[in-house]
Parts: structure tokens; sequence; C-alpha cells
């Protein structure tokens, strides 16, 4: 266990506590939670490479971590609506279905015995960044207001980003068990 994997074991538990706040309609706390949580992620892989930590539990926690907190925050987002704004049925749709396909081909390629390493594309980092940034924004309009027409564009940026790489994965997992059966 290094310092790395402490740091996104904590955004794991982090992850409650932000639902339980948010349920209890303490947003503003619960912008609190994210913000550290998200500092986690930051700070956890900008260790791993200068600490020369990176470790296979880390690169299978790491993403752990990422999805739990960013599909927990979209479903509450969707359902309990700050100051007006919720995550529209849609994006929710896009994003954790993205997620459950991706971990369905994981899946499939685990199960049929495909050797792969597990290494995130550039849409992948850059969907996570607008996931991250639009729970940002919703919760944090609790504290600061932007122009309405920002929520829209950011959610649409998201989602094309979010269906993007998505495609991405499913056609390298397909072209994995293309060379496969080879």
């Amino acid at each position: 266990m290094n310092i790395p994997n402490i740091l996104t074991l904590a955004r794991i538990f982090l992850t409650p506590l932000l639902v339980w706040l948010l349920l209890g309609d303490h947003v503003a706390w619960g912008f609190c939670v994210f913000v550290c949580a998200g500092f986690t992620d930051a700070l956890d892989g900008l260790l791993a490479r200068v600490l020369n930590q990176k470790s296979r539990l880390g690169s299978y926690l790491d993403p752990l971590a990422d999805k739990l907190l960013l599909v927990t925050c979209f479903l509450i987002l969707w359902r309990v609506p700050v100051q007006g704004i919720s995550i529209p049925l849609w994006l929710v749709c896009i994003t954790v279905g993205r997620d459950i396909l991706i971990l369905s081909g994981f899946s499939l390629l685990l199960l049929y015995k495909v050797r792969f390493e597990i290494r995130p594309l550039v849409s992948s980092k850059l969907t996570t960044l607008f996931q991250l940034l639009t729970i940002f924004t919703v919760l944090g309009r609790s504290l600061f207001a932007l122009p309405r027409w920002t929520y829209p564009m950011l959610f649409i940026i998201t989602a094309v980003f979010s269906v993007v790489s998505g495609w991405q994965y499913v056609s390298m997992g397909m072209t994995l068990n293309r060379l496969r059966k080879r």
C-alpha cells in the first residue's frame, strides 16, 4: 500500500459522505467534499508519477474510485436539483451507460482471457475532466452562479466526450477480441 493508493481509498470513502451531505441538503458542504475528492484524484496521479509509485492495484483502484464518485454524483444530481439546476436524465444515461459498457467490455475480455493493459485514452481523460467539471458547476451553484446557458452547453460537451471515448473503448475491445481469435 503506497501513498497514491491511500489517497485513492480516501476518495472511495469520501463518496458515501458526499451522498449523505447531498441527500441531507447540505450542498455547500457536499461541494467541499467533492473538491477534496477531486484533489485526491489529481494528487494520487501526480504522486504515483513523481514518487515512481505506480502499481497494478492503483491501476484498478483509481478508475474504480473515479467511477464510483462520478456515477454516484450524476445519479444524485439528477434527482436532487441545486438551486433549480439538475443533471438531465439523458446525460445520466449516457455517462452511466458508457461506464457500464466499458466495464462489461473489460469483463468480457477477462472472461475470454484476452491480455490487455489498462491505460486511459486521451478522450477518456477529457471525458473525466468534463464530467468532473459538470458536477463541480452544478454543486458549485450553491456558492456561485454561472449564466444559465452554461449548464446545457457543459452537459452537451460532456455527452459528446462520453460518447466518443466510449466508442473508442468499444472499438479497442473489438480489435483485441479479433486479435485473440487469430
